[in-house]
């Protein structure tokens, strides 16, 4: 009976170690909205196609980290494998973490899902030697308007400022959050090149950078809303620790920054002496009317330029129409638009071009077009005239009825004249409609040798291909090549990216030795990976090398990395991929 105890006691310990375990855990189940929070999702065996839950009611501000532990202790294996998130609320209120999935093992486990309270903001403690306190009074994303009371479809610019203090590093940043601008006319200003410039924040020296500079014309009168930009950003703050050398040890930290809501008073254009003709028009301008031709032939064209030219809302309003003499022949205007986009605003020129052919003798005048704007330097509005033109049509067939009379509305019948398109007629070209036959001809007798031709042609790729097969030491390296990019991809796709492109390298990596050296991740410990290396034939160069590439996946997470060293880390591992399966038995 005692050893039956025994044994008993065994096999249930054996049982108890090798059950399943998947679980999710809060760092708190109570929050400020103002406050983070952190999901951890263990499982004590490895597993596939993780799935985490729907954070809809939160913001994903970080991760998902993954960190594994593998230890063996008297004799006793100890696997942990963690999923980390980094979550923001969204609101107050009661909410819900769902399940998160996974397979291990062909069967699929699911968490026990997890209620959070989000409460109203609450007061964060001013700790100096937090990195959060730290992070939060260091670097400060701030929105400088030009101007918060224009009038409408006048310009205004919104310059975003990132300031940062000298005591911490900024890693890297993503926009969480991007303003929409839904009742103004906007245009982002190209930012790329800017360069860290030296400024002061609350009468403090600090560092900033220029993100974004975008000019609106607002298109509603009245109080208009500026949504936020939201940054969130990973950085360096220093500790009260210090390194051998006496200097601070850093911490990493990430930090939401939002510039904040900002709102101007549109005023609306006045009425008093508003022109008949004012079709929206706000800057400062330049209008005039010009004729390619004054003197030609009937049936002659010539182009007729309504432009309008300076600095203002010039693609936000039309230009006036032109009445012309219904013996003036006057197609649809051509609009052209040279325009340039600066923190003033626009600036440059519109242009109508009509096309006008004149069908009898005679002297046509244009009458003057007048243009109207708001000129905001006087506040008052202003109207520019053109000056008469007159059409002189030298030679072309005499029209007796009102030959200069104007249509008001802009329009004109077309006078049709049998002899108006005269001048068109060419000599005309004329061909058999009695066709050779197909038979003997040049396309029939290429059709007929073709198939002949063709004959040494399959030859030669046939032998090619034979000689290619026969290549086996080539193929290897062809597979090998194509075994590595295969591999590789997804790490590839991610370049630029320093978590997501090293922990798909690392996946790749491992992926790899998975299918090459026929074990599980559980068991990718590095000196059972060399030893299977070096049991294939593979040199201890290579095996080397590979260590050190899954070394650099592990160091480079809590490093600042540029992309030229992932371009490096990524070429180094193509290549020792490639060389492994070349060497391996």
């Amino acid at each position: 009976m005692k050893y039956i105890s025994i044994l008993i006691i065994f096999l249930v310990t054996s049982m108890a170690s090798s059950q399943v375990k998947f679980e999710a855990k809060a760092s708190k189940e109570k929050l400020g909205v103002n406050e983070r929070l952190r999901i951890d999702f263990e499982m004590n065996q490895d597993g596939d196609n993780f799935s985490p839950p729907d954070f809809s009611n939160f913001t994903v501000v970080g991760g998902p980290n993954q960190s594994v532990s593998n230890s063996w202790i008297n004799g006793v294996r100890s696997f942990k494998k963690t999923y980390s998130y980094f979550l923001a609320p969204k609101g107050r209120g009661n909410f819900t973490i769902s399940q998160a999935t996974i397979h291990i093992d062909g069967e699929i486990y699911k968490t026990v899902p997890i209620k959070i309270e989000v409460t109203a903001a609450v007061d964060i403690p001013k700790d100096p030697n937090n990195p959060d306190y730290i992070a939060s009074e260091s670097i400060h994303l701030v929105a400088e308007i030009s101007k918060t009371n224009p009038y409408l479809n006048e310009a205004i610019t919104v310059v975003y400022k990132l300031y940062v203090s000298p005591t911490v590093a900024v890693e890297n940043w993503n926009e969480i959050d991007s303003p929409r601008f839904n009742d103004f006319w906007s245009q982002n200003i190209d930012t790329q090149g800017q360069k860290v410039q030296n400024g002061t924040y609350n009468g403090e020296e600090y560092r900033f950078l220029v993100l974004r500079k975008t000019v609106l014309y607002p298109q509603k009168t009245g109080k208009l809303d500026i949504e936020p930009l939201s940054l969130d950003i990973a950085l360096r703050v220093p500790t009260n620790r210090r390194d051998i050398f006496g200097s601070p040890l850093m911490s990493r930290a990430n930090k939401v920054v939002s510039a904040g809501n900002k709102t101007i008073d549109v005023k609306p254009l006045p009425e008093a002496g508003k022109p008949i003709d004012f079709s929206g028009a706000v800057g400062d301008f330049s209008f005039d009317v010009t004729a390619s031709k004054k003197v030609l032939d009937a049936s002659e064209s010539l182009q007729l330029k309504v432009g309008v030219r300076g600095n203002g809302n010039l693609k936000l309003f039309k230009l006036p129409k032109i009445t012309l003499p219904s013996s003036l022949e006057v197609y649809e205007p051509e609009h052209n638009e040279n325009i340039n986009t600066s923190l003033s605003g626009m600036q440059g020129s519109i242009t109508d071009s009509y096309t006008v052919v004149p069908q009898y003798k005679g002297k046509y005048p244009i009458p003057a077009v007048s243009f109207s704007y708001f000129d905001l330097k006087t506040e008052t509005y202003k109207q520019i005239a053109s000056d008469e033109i007159i059409i002189d049509v030298l030679d072309g067939p005499l029209n007796n009825s009102n030959a200069g009379s104007i249509v008001n509305n802009g329009k004109q019948p077309v006078v049709l004249n049998k002899d108006q398109f005269a001048f068109i007629k060419t000599s005309s070209h004329f061909t058999s409609i009695n066709q050779p036959s197909f038979f003997k001809t040049t396309t029939f007798w290429c059709l007929l040798l073709l198939p002949f031709l063709a004959i040494p042609l399959a030859i030669a790729i046939r032998n090619k291909k034979a000689t290619r097969d026969a290549d086996v030491y080539g193929n290897r390296i062809r597979k090998a090549d194509k075994l590595a990019k295969k591999y590789l991809s997804s790490a590839k796709k991610s370049l630029g990216k320093k978590e997501a492109f090293y922990i798909a390298l690392e996946k790749a990596l491992h992926h790899y030795l998975k299918a090459k050296l026929h074990i599980e991740t559980s068991d990718l410990s590095k000196e059972k990976i060399n030893g299977l290396l070096a049991n294939k034939g593979v040199e201890n160069e290579a095996i080397v090398d590979f260590n050190k590439i899954l070394e650099s996946c592990e160091l480079a997470r809590y490093t600042p990395i540029d992309i030229v060293t992932m371009q490096e880390d990524y070429s180094k591992a193509a290549k020792t991929i490639s060389l492994i399966d070349k060497q391996a038995r």
